[in-house]
């Protein structure tokens, strides 16, 4: 057997630590430690990631396929990919090289024809994904493996750093290749990492025994010196020697020279097979390259046998395969630079001529193309918009490269260059997409095109949340346009920008026409920014009611926008409808992050603060894919408000500090108001009143048009904090503003009854709070309510009315029931005081401990109990009626808490418990 080459002297046996190939010698101690990860995965250790790192030929590509023999023979189904450097756009590529093959195959073609159907839903098709190996893992562990892992195209590299974090709880083990690290930023704990050094003397002699047989003569060990212990070189070098019985009279100096030799030897259309192959990639179609020879393709049986019999190259019928990479890359150095650049502009010409996609013509057009080159242009502008969606960040670098090709004094460098605006700005380039934007202005287009790089612009200002040039640009380019499509859209930005405004009814009045303009217009673009400013506008305004009628409006015309919608109705107490339509939304490829921030935001309301809280670690998780992290301040926000409510001023502080580092690194005006509330509400915790009305007057004063959001669920807690600060005037204030929300949305029960609790507590009117408790009870938030109920409580002690105690428990019952343990705990004081019975509670809700069995939640309990009962994360989100996302956050906290790492460990603790309830209430 040639060392190195596919193939081996037969599978070792699972426990056995024999080699089952030559071409392993020096890697003992590394396959060793993957035998190890196959066997603890197998037995219920959880998911594991291996990662071999290392310079071409070092050996990675030989341990890889010996763990997948390993693996196989431990019963594991296995999928085993490789990912090609000429690939590196076409979306999943390298993940569908494997799942697609095998006896039988991880994934059926028609699941992946669904996936790819969906590559523009990053999230939704990685979730699918998941799911799907999730529940393969149930019959069998998994071993996925990929090679060559640096040319991954994007989407297989998006979905190997989200899938093995996801997947930590199944018996799946991931087992990648790579040159250098490939910064999969989402590999987990579980990571295993080996870095192939070269191999040692004693090896090299070992190898080389294996191939000569006896005795390694000297002149042979001291040419195995120049191999530099890559064990490829070695056996290169081994093979010769063997075939030719001479060790030669001088030592290779490179693979390159190495292999200049053995392709001297070949004939001249044998080399010239090779070398266009070579510009095609490791693997490539033998039609792919007739059409670059010029020949027909059953005209190259003679140069492919010679090919084959010179070991350089595989026949695997669909497909050539150089034997190894680094023959490829021999080949290719041994091309002059011009040559290879002419070879893969052809490349791009042919395979665009053969009906093929963009994705496969770009990578050759990347490597090949020069200015002026009108096809290069065209191609890498349609790659672009077929990736935009998907990898937005791929669609910014085509279209920029585009934009480079582009002459400078031509008229399509302004088409070419909004692309490359678009891209930019999807991508959050903003400040290189504006500075992009601002070059082409200043080459001072046509009227027409200026507004229309102005209206595009537009979207890049609005994220870096310069409001007043966005208002000024668009002013500008209004004067300037005719086109009634982009006029409608640079009065839609016009008015969401002013939506930040004082007069909110200029912008409403801007916001309608502009959606009158949209209609006339029929374009869709603007129809959608004219209804999100309107309803941005309503919102800001604290009319409810209009903002429903917009959102709605706007989901209806753009699924996508079906968040916005559920948030709007949420803030109009509507959570029937909420609940529904987050049911209907279901695992659709639907913005899942913002749909988790919406049942977060429900679940919130409804004073689940376990579940809401896991609805927003997961909404910033999977922001955190994607890299747009556009809602952490909010999210911190609420989770540090949670933390509050359980009496968690540490954790709240936590919370508060990536607040502080957000609003430093981005500045927005939208997430003021937001942030100040949360300093106030924080330092009204630790006892700084002062500073906490200071806070409250800066969110008033410097951002008004935020005060009706932020007085929708916190405008109690506002006047408490004036109040205790002794600053009456901002209490009176800030009540009166409450009456106007209640005056603006009269059948929303919240609004009604914080308005009466505000003026309550600012004219300590007791009635005021009866009343207040009655219009709360008949709303669906439990937490205003016991906060309506705890203040009348204390009212009535201190009057020294008996009627505190049913108010005090109706309090402290909702308090108890929602998990806010610090404010229970206030509200069970008064209660002793009311009863003069300390035990009556039992000494009150006991504070949850961090770790073990009394650590986890009720929803918690409710999905341990599921997976034990051998539910996958799907199964059990369809049974709880939550997302999968939420089921997978649900179980990285119990596996935290419970310190295990795999659904059989945890099934053994739930068994343990005894906790038969737990899995029947679940």
């Amino acid at each position: 057997m040639t060392p190195g080459r596919p193939g081996g002297q037969g599978v070792a046996t699972p426990g056995s630590a024999a080699l089952t190939r030559p071409g392993l010698r020096g890697r003992e101690a590394e396959l060793e430690r993957l035998r190890a990860l196959v066997g603890s995965v197998r037995d219920g250790a959880g998911g594991a990631v291996a990662l071999l790192l290392g310079e071409p030929g070092i050996g990675k590509t030989a341990l890889l396929r010996e763990t997948v023999a390993i693996a196989r023979a431990h019963g594991y189904a296995v999928s085993h990919g490789h990912a090609d450097e000429l690939h590196e756009l076409a979306p999943l590529a390298s993940l569908a090289s494997g799942l697609l093959h095998g006896d039988p195959p991880l994934l059926s073609r028609t699941d992946f024809a669904d996936l790819a159907g969906h590559h523009d839903q990053r999230v939704w098709l990685v979730e699918r994904l998941a799911q799907l190996i999730e529940e393969r893992s149930t019959r069998a562990p998994v071993l996925i493996a990929v090679d060559d892992v640096q040319w991954a195209d994007p989407l297989s590299r998006f979905a190997l750093s989200v899938m093995p974090a996801r997947l930590l709880s199944s018996p799946v083990l991931w087992l990648l290749t790579s040159r250098n690290d490939p910064q999969l930023h989402g590999r987990g704990p579980a990571t295993t990492t080996l870095t192939l050094r070269p191999l040692s003397g004693t090896a090299l002699a070992e190898l080389a025994r294996d191939v000569l047989g006896g005795d390694v003569p000297e002149q042979v060990a001291q040419h195995l010196d120049g191999a530099g212990g890559n064990p490829f070189l070695a056996s290169e070098l081994l093979t010769g020697i063997a075939a030719s019985g001479t060790a030669g009279t001088e030592p290779p100096q490179r693979l390159v020279l190495g292999v200049r030799e053995r392709l001297a030897a070949l004939r001249p259309d044998t080399l010239h097979l090779l070398r266009i192959g070579s510009v095609l990639g490791r693997a490539f179609t033998l039609a792919d390259a007739a059409a670059l020879c010029g020949r027909p393709a059953s005209g190259l049986g003679a140069e492919l046998d010679e090919a084959v019999g010179a070991a350089l190259l595989h026949d695997e019928g669909e497909r050539l395969l150089f034997r190894h990479d680094l023959l490829r890359q021999a080949v290719y150095a041994d091309l002059a630079p011009s040559v290879r650049r002419a070879l893969h502009r052809e490349a791009a010409s042919r395979l665009v001529a053969a009906g093929r996609s963009s994705t496969e013509a770009v990578p050759h057009l990347m490597k090949s193309a020069e200015p002026g080159d009108q096809e290069a242009i065209r191609l890498l502008g349609a790659a672009a918009t077929d990736v935009l969606a998907s990898l937005p960040d791929l669609a910014a670098d085509l279209a920029v490269r585009a934009l480079e090709l582009v002459p400078p004094h031509t008229p399509a460098v302004f088409d070419v260059g909004e692309r490359a605006v678009v891209a930019l700005t999807r991508a959050g380039r903003y400040t290189e997409a504006r500075r992009t934007g601002d070059a082409l202005l200043a080459r001072q287009p046509p009227l027409e095109v200026f507004a229309r790089l102005q209206s595009v612009l537009g979207d890049t200002l609005w994220h870096l949340d310069d409001v007043h040039e966005l208002t000024h640009r668009a002013t500008a380019a209004l004067a300037a346009v005719t086109d009634p499509a982009i006029r409608a859209r640079l009065t839609a930005r016009l008015a969401l920008a002013r939506s930040r405004g004082r007069d909110l009814g200029a912008a409403r009045e801007m916001g309608e026409r502009a959606l009158a303009e949209a209609e006339r217009s029929g374009d869709r673009q603007a129809r959608v920014l004219a209804l999100w400013g309107l309803g941005e506008i309503a919102l800001n305004a604290g009319d409810c009611a209009a903002a429903v009628e917009h959102h709605t409006a706007l989901s209806v015309f753009d699924t996508a926008f079906l968040a916005e919608e559920a948030v709007a109705r949420i803030h109009s107490d509507d959570f029937d409808t909420v609940r529904s339509m987050l049911r209907r939304a279901g695992e659709g490829p639907l913005r899942p992050a913002m749909l988790i921030w919406a049942q977060g935001t429900l679940n919130m309301g409804l004073a689940r603060l376990d579940d809401a809280d896991a609805d927003f670690v997961t909404a910033e998780r999977l922001e955190a894919d994607l890299r747009v992290p556009g809602n952490l301040v909010n999210i911190r926000v609420n989770r540090g408000l949670l933390a509050l409510l359980r009496g968690d001023r540490e954790a709240a502080r936590e919370h508060l500090d990536i607040v502080r580092a957000t609003v430093a690194d981005r500045p927005n005006t939208g997430n003021h108001a937001t942030h100040q509330y949360f300093e106030a509400a924080v330092a009204d915790a630790g006892g700084d009143h002062p500073a906490a009305a200071e806070r409250i007057r800066s969110a008033q004063r410097d951002h008004s048009f935020f005060r009706w959001r932020l007085l929708r669920p916190q405008a109690v807690q506002a006047v408490r904090i004036a109040l205790r600060a002794g600053d009456r005037a901002l209490a009176e204030d800030l009540a009166a503003q409450a009456t106007e929300h209640a005056a603006r949305n009269p059948a929303v029960p919240t609004a009604q009854g914080t308005a009466v609790h505000a003026a309550a507590l600012v004219h300590a009117d007791h009635g005021l709070l009866e009343r207040a408790v009655r219009v709360l009870r008949a709303g669906p938030r439990p937490l205003p309510l016991a906060e309506a109920c705890a203040d009348l409580g204390r009212a009535l002690l201190t009057a020294g009315s008996t009627a505190a105690v049913f108010a005090l428990t109706e309090a402290y019952d909702l308090y108890a029931s929602a998990g806010a343990d610090f404010e229970a705990d206030r509200v069970r004081a008064d209660l002793e005081r009311a009863t003069s019975r300390s035990a009556r509670r039992g000494g009150g809700p006991r504070p949850r401990p961090g770790r073990g069995w009394d650590a986890l939640t009720a929803s918690e309990r409710k999905v341990a109990g599921l997976v034990a009962a051998g539910h996958t994360n799907r199964s059990a989100a369809a049974a709880l009626l939550v997302s999968p996302h939420t089921v997978n956050t649900h179980l990285s906290s119990i596996f935290r808490k419970l310190s295990v790492h795999s659904r059989v460990h945890l099934a053994r603790i739930v068994l343990a418990q005894g906790d038969t309830a737990t899995a029947a209430d679940a």
